[in-house]
């Protein structure tokens, strides 16, 4: 299931550091409220006995946003979405927004001016592609992978059959990538996080589609990276 959430800021800029570094704190926060032990147990120990988390979301985005030198800046038509396959943690995210009025990002107030639980078209098994809206952070050997350096499909290819395994569905084939964005780089908890966009092509189980659109692409998707669009 994904949510798109609909927001203004209380402010008119962010550091860049807190564009990405607060997300994970605000999914469990969310979680947390409705659910405590379900997101102790996510936290700490990951799902179905693997240390994947099957949760997805984006740094809030603005449309029509300025650009500014140095800072992150806002507008008042932002969105955030939220998302994950597994219906009970579903559940509890959208008990968790349906329960509040806004969500502190970091050092900003997000108002909510409302959500929508986003139904996607229906599609069919077979060829897919797909495009995320964040960057896709892949790594091999400790060293961040960008679209085009070898490994790269390769590590997404096992990132995504492993959480087609979590979630016992077919693992997808095939994958390729089709285009790729610039290199983005940003702070997560004092760390550097690296990748970019991407628009991919494989065969694929439709219930895996689904199931990945409310997850991302590649690692640290509770940090927001690797959103499907």
């Amino acid at each position: 299931m994904r949510v798109r959430v609909d927001v203004d800021a209380d402010v008119p800029s962010m550091g860049w550091e807190h564009v990405h570094g607060p997300a994970r704190a605000v999914m469990y926060e969310l979680l947390g409220s409705q659910d405590p032990a379900l997101a102790r147990s996510l936290h700490d120990d990951g799902w179905k006995g693997q240390p994947l988390k099957p949760l997805g979301l984006t740094a809030p985005q603005f449309k029509g946003a300025p650009r500014k030198r140095g800072v992150y800046t806002t507008s008042p038509e932002g969105s955030v979405w939220l998302g994950s396959p597994v219906p009970e943690i579903a559940a509890v995210l959208v008990a968790a927004l349906a329960s509040r009025t806004e969500i502190m990002w970091g050092p900003a107030r997000l108002r909510m001016r409302g959500f929508t639980v986003d139904v996607g078209a229906p599609v069919a098994d077979g060829p897919v592609e797909l495009e995320t809206a964040t960057p896709v952070v892949v790594k091999h050997e400790g060293r961040y992978l960008l679209p085009g350096e070898p490994h790269y499909v390769a590590r997404l290819q096992h990132n995504l059959a492993h959480k087609a395994d979590i979630l016992g569905l077919p693992a997808p084939s095939g994958l390729r990538v089709l285009e790729a964005g610039p290199r983005r780089r940003f702070t997560v908890r004092g760390a550097p996080r690296i990748g970019a966009r991407v628009r991919v092509g494989m065969e694929a189980d439709a219930r895996f589609v689904d199931a990945v659109r409310s997850w991302g692409l590649g690692l640290d998707t509770v940090q927001g990276f690797g959103w499907i669009r």
